[in-house]
């Protein structure tokens, strides 16, 4: 079955990491360990056959929003608090709970401590059919 595995942030946390004025601010080792944790991530999932795709969104302040009837588009960013859909990842494994699994090692990724104690994923199945979804 499939998952997709997602992570959050706000424009703040975007911010932070561009080095502009935020609570928590990156350095050049912050970044590296990031990468460095991130590729052996994906590099793991790779090899064990469960990846299936994984992505990196752009920051909020180039998002646009569109709703309503008729629709309304809005630019971002939105309230620098409000968290979007920062990255995801899609892995296809034996369960919920592998899949589980997987997502919380996102918890051992280096950041700043500010940054870590806000960090979260979500994990969802994919449907694959409308079948699927009881309707």
């Amino acid at each position: 079955m499939k998952y997709m595995i997602l992570t959050y942030a706000s424009q703040r946390d975007y911010d932070a990491m561009a080095g502009k004025a935020a609570e928590t601010e990156w350095t050049g080792e912050d970044f590296a360990a990031m990468h460095a944790f991130m590729t052996t991530f994906n590099q793991e999932l790779e090899e064990s056959g469960e990846l299936v795709e994984t992505r990196g969104l752009d920051a909020p302040v180039h998002t646009r929003r569109i709703g309503g009837a008729p629709a309304l588009v809005t630019d971002g960013p939105y309230a620098e608090t409000q968290e979007v859909l920062a990255g995801y990842w899609i892995v296809e494994c034996e369960s919920f709970d592998r899949a589980t699994q997987i997502a919380m090692r996102l918890g051992e990724c280096p950041a700043p401590a500010g940054a870590a104690a806000t960090a979260y994923a979500d994990v969802r199945p994919i449907v694959e059919s409308s079948a699927e979804l009881g309707f």
